[in-house]
């Protein structure tokens, strides 16, 4: 078989692989492979797992913020105190500020989840809320509106 002849098969038997698991959002599959087949779905997350998953974050946040300066002075120090005489110095202090940087990018990230959560929770709370209130002013203007017609 010519290269070319196995390259095409190749990439044919990856195309069906393809369209085989390709996600459609325009379609809601039959009960087979939904889970527990409610008619709500299979996504269920409470207030507890994202004040769970919230907290971790912050904690991680906490916890990277004070361990990943451990070695931020130290290595500093002898970024400079190496540059005078060795070329491993001008090294060191690039190793050294990207890995500021990847520690503040984490930080971040960590912030950004947390915060989100956070705020997910109130928001659903407040939507919760809504609707709740909502439905019970249906319910009391339907009791009202069928007193008044009987």
């Amino acid at each position: 078989m010519s290269f070319e002849q196995e390259w095409t098969q190749l990439k044919n038997t990856a195309a069906r692989k393809q369209d085989a698991s390709r996600t459609r959002l325009d379609h809601v599959p039959d009960d087979e492979g939904r889970g527990t087949g409610s008619p709500q779905g299979d996504l269920v997350v409470s207030r507890h797992d994202l004040a769970a998953v919230g907290d971790e974050a912050f904690k991680l946040y906490q916890r990277l913020d004070t361990d990943g300066d451990h070695a931020k002075q130290s290595t500093t120090a002898a970024a400079a105190a190496m540059k005078a005489d060795f070329a491993l110095g001008a090294a060191l202090a690039t190793v050294a500020e990207h890995w500021n940087n990847q520690v503040d990018s984490l930080l971040q990230a960590c912030a950004h989840i947390s915060n989100h959560l956070d705020y997910t929770q109130n928001a659903h709370a407040g939507d919760e809320y809504h609707i709740v209130t909502s439905l019970s002013a249906l319910d009391l203007d339907r009791a009202f509106g069928e007193g008044k017609q009987g």
